[in-house]
């Protein structure tokens, strides 16, 4: 566990904190990008990596300069420790909108939810700072409402569970053929529809992508990885396609 620098330049930064996890749980990136004294916190996490993850920021920034949380998804390795970033900070959260009815069953305090903001499905752009982040439209990749981040000045994609991995021990994917192996299972399981992959490899390539940052395992360090990705995902198949035969009744206990 630990932060590093990935871009810090002109009075913007984003920080990578990777490798949170404990035991069996998967491990998880969170990323702090930071402008003009105003932060956001992209899916923040569970509450077994609650505190190192906070110890970790106040080390970096003022708490006070932490304005936004992002939660690309429902699922609780993001959203579960919600309620105490927002006990702890004056946060405003973001989430599909989708989920804002369905994050409160953990736990989320009632004076707490004014602070709950619905992203649309068609996305949208948040100020931070001296810049302004946009929020994409990820869905089916793999949540029912999902959504990405774009910061345009370190043209950096947070693409949330998207290019995850899992079991690699290197933070930046420098052989992408080799690195597929830690993604492939996962994907197959977890991203249900082609479609969505081919949908999202078209969006993104009206972007200028230097890196993309999954919440889950190495990064894609340059263009040439990122471009890699893209186009890996785009001719993926679906779990719909791929576990057609499964949708059998299990067999009688003998």
């Amino acid at each position: 566990m630990g932060s590093t620098y990935l871009h810090n330049e002109d009075g913007h930064s984003f920080i990578l904190l990777e490798g949170y996890g404990k035991g069996e749980m998967v491990p998880t990136n969170q990323v702090l990008i930071h402008n003009d004294n105003e932060a956001i916190l992209l899916d923040p996490g569970g509450h077994k990596v609650h505190y190192d993850v906070l110890d970790e920021i106040t080390g970096l920034i003022p708490l006070n300069e932490l304005k936004y949380l992002f939660f690309s998804h429902q699922d609780p390795d993001i959203v579960a420790a919600a309620n105490a970033w927002m006990m702890l900070t004056e946060t405003q959260a973001y989430v599909s909108k989708l989920w804002v009815r369905f994050i409160p069953h953990f736990g989320i305090d009632e004076v707490m939810l004014p602070r709950m903001h619905g992203i649309p499905d068609e996305g949208m752009r948040l100020p931070l700072g001296r810049t302004e982040l946009i929020f994409l439209p990820a869905h089916f990749l793999h949540s029912a409402g999902n959504h990405q981040v774009y910061d345009p000045l370190s043209k950096t994609l947070f693409s949330g569970d998207l290019g995850a991995s899992i079991g690699p021990d290197y933070v930046e994917v420098t052989d992408f053929d080799s690195h597929i192996q830690y993604m492939d299972g996962f994907h197959r399981r977890y991203m249900p529809s082609s479609h969505a992959n081919q949908y999202w490899a078209k969006m993104v390539r009206n972007l200028e992508i230097d890196r993309i940052v999954p919440q889950h395992g190495s990064i894609f360090p340059d263009p040439e990885s990122s471009k890699r990705l893209i186009d890996w995902v785009e001719q993926s198949p679906g779990a719909v396609e791929t576990m057609k035969d499964v949708y059998q009744v299990p067999p009688a206990i003998k």
